[in-house]
């Protein structure tokens, strides 16, 4: 299969300069084909063919996680006789990934710091430490006056961190890009099973005092068809666990091997095929300028009428205002959120109704992410 070539994150770095790194080795490149071309490879028109290409890796040195590379970084600077480094925790991390850090650095732990507090700090650190809910702006690289070395993104989307700005200022970017793999699929799955029984209004009903069986019936998963967008690390876990529910599973991914995908029982299609015949649409694709929005009006145009839709991905793949016109029509029967274009979401209150299931960007958070990223 014909794989088109992958899209940089950022223009190619100067000598002084360094792009992102991902942190787990690339799997072997699948052998070649002889079947013929698929409806998703990128000789098809595809709203996704330019964003889910490989990301480019600018270091030999594979860490296991964003704290490892960020330790690894720090213990260089100790080994060449400089006093001992500081590092800026922004966001929660668990204890063991804080431990492995004092071990070798002055390690500073400020949570949830506004954006003037976090440019105050960052000019005395030499590596930040992040996960999505922290804006790596432009300002705060011009903040640290060339003093920070790298950013760790203890999780996998690097969108909320400026790479351009990274790139002009030699700073370091890398991700832990399976570490919330196993955690992400299981609160995906979770969503879709909740959604369609309808659990969180049954439960809110009979904390209510109610007694509304034949209101919240639901529909059954086994033979539905469940359509994967992106079949990434997260997109084909989620797919392993739909197909042990009894559902068909297809997905759409212009970078994906067919022979992955023929491998637990998949069928990759093209991206009208893929949202005009499913029943379940979950999504799983990063956040960039080419998907943003990608699920507008138009799209919610060609899908199934009755459509449900997951999205633990990014919340600004979706356009809200259409979905919201797309759940007031019925053409979209239901829709669990675990991300929004907004975060912390505020204009809430005209999201109430029986038709959402929204949580707080949870599908991260599970203990044992907490302790590998």
């Amino acid at each position: 299969m014909a794989l088109a070539p992958p899209k940089p994150l950022f223009p190619s770095p100067s000598s002084s300069a360094v792009a992102v790194a991902e942190l787990s080795p690339s799997p072997p490149p699948s052998p070649p084909s002889s079947a013929a071309p698929d409806p998703h490879s990128s000789a098809s028109a595809s709203p996704m063919t330019e964003y889910l290409a490989p990301p480019r890796r600018a270091a030999a040195r594979r860490p296991l996680c964003a704290v490892a590379d960020a330790a690894a970084v720090a213990a260089e600077a100790e080994d060449a006789g400089s006093p001992r480094p500081r590092v800026l925790v922004a966001e929660k991390l668990g204890e063991a990934g804080l431990e492995l850090l004092r071990g070798f650095a002055e390690v500073d732990c400020g949570y949830n710091l506004p954006p003037e507090d976090l440019r105050a700090r960052i000019a005395r650190c030499d590596a930040l430490i992040v996960r999505s809910g922290t804006k790596v702006t432009r300002e705060v690289f011009e903040a640290a006056a060339g003093r920070l070395k790298v950013v760790g993104r203890a999780g996998v989307g690097i969108d909320n961190v400026d790479l351009q700005a990274a790139t002009e200022h030699g700073c370091l970017v890398v991700n832990a890009p399976t570490a919330n793999t196993v955690a992400a699929a299981e609160h995906g799955i979770a969503l879709l099973a909740a959604m369609a029984r309808n659990v969180a209004q049954a439960d809110a009903s009979m904390k209510a005092g109610k007694w509304q069986r034949n209101k919240y019936v639901g529909v059954s998963l086994v033979g539905k068809t469940l359509a994967v967008m992106g079949f990434g690390k997260v997109g084909s876990e989620v797919a392993r666990r739909a197909k042990g529910l009894g559902m068909h599973v297809i997905a759409h991914d212009p970078y994906a091997p067919a022979d992955r995908a023929r491998a637990i029982g998949v069928e990759l299609v093209s991206f009208d095929e893929a949202i005009s015949t499913a029943d379940f649409i979950s999504l799983h694709m990063p956040l960039t300028a080419n998907t943003s929005k990608l699920f507008n009006d138009e799209t919610f145009s060609k899908v199934k009428k009755g459509v449900r839709i997951i999205n633990v991905a990014r919340g600004g793949v979706i356009d809200e205002d259409a979905l919201v016109r797309a759940l007031d029509s019925g053409t979209v029967a239901q829709a669990a959120l675990d991300v929004f274009a907004e975060e912390p979401r505020q204009r809430i209150a005209s999201w109430c109704c029986m038709k959402m299931l929204l949580l707080h960007r949870i599908s991260e958070l599970a203990q044992l992410k907490l302790r590998k990223v």
